[in-house]
């Protein structure tokens, strides 16, 4: 509440904007750099099936980013988090 003239000019307000929507970002790196990124949908979220997906998504761009990759070996390392877990198993070979 501000104190002014009655002939003072009406003070406007600003609409209050919605803040940006968070969006999850899955980067698998490598010694030469990025192998994949993987943005999930906005609305979407990790279960069984979406992690096998982009666990999918990985092997193809190995195979992609060459043999070079394949002969050293490739190892995984999740952060703190646990895989999802689902009433549904599906083969990575």
């Amino acid at each position: 509440m501000t104190w002014k003239h009655s002939s003072s000019p009406v003070t406007k307000k600003f609409q209050i904007q919605q803040s940006a929507t968070k969006v999850m970002a899955t980067v698998f790196l490598g010694s030469r750099g990025m192998i994949l990124l993987d943005i999930l949908p906005k609305g979407d979220s990790v279960n069984a099936d979406r992690h096998c997906e982009t666990l999918d998504r990985l092997r193809h761009a190995v195979r992609r980013k060459g043999s070079e990759l394949l002969r050293s070996g490739v190892v995984l390392q999740h952060d703190n988090a646990t895989p999802p877990h689902g009433k549904t198993h599906k083969e990575m070979a």
